[in-house]
């Protein structure tokens, strides 16, 4: 049985939080929650926009767990395309051990949207 749009978003925020232990993964942020309150505390924020891969992106190669003050910050990046900076794509891929290329090979691999 293939797997809804819901339900694979949800997969995704879940893998996120998980693999980065229910903490911000924001350069230089300690602020860490629980699994019971991860839902509450933290954004799972795609690194690459989701329009830039196949299917959404909603992989856990694209994401990553971010308070809300860093998911700002990422998202001010995202945006101004900043290429450099402690909240670049690149960087952000490194901080959970990804790569573009790695997150458009496994959004390749979604089945059943």
């Amino acid at each position: 049985m293939s797997k809804n749009k819901k339900q694979i978003r949800q997969d995704f925020r879940d893998e996120c939080l998980w693999r980065d232990n229910y903490s911000c993964r924001g350069p230089g942020c300690s602020f860490k929650s629980s699994s019971e309150k991860a839902e509450e505390d933290l954004d799972v924020h795609h690194i690459k926009n989701r329009s830039g891969l196949p299917f959404g992106g909603y992989i856990k190669e694209n994401g990553i767990s971010l308070c809300e003050r860093c998911h700002i910050k990422a998202e001010k990046s995202l945006v101004g395309n900043d290429q450099t900076g402690d909240f670049s794509v690149n960087n952000l891929y490194k901080i959970i051990g990804s790569s573009k290329e790695q997150a458009i090979k496994a959004s390749l691999e979604i089945k059943g949207l």
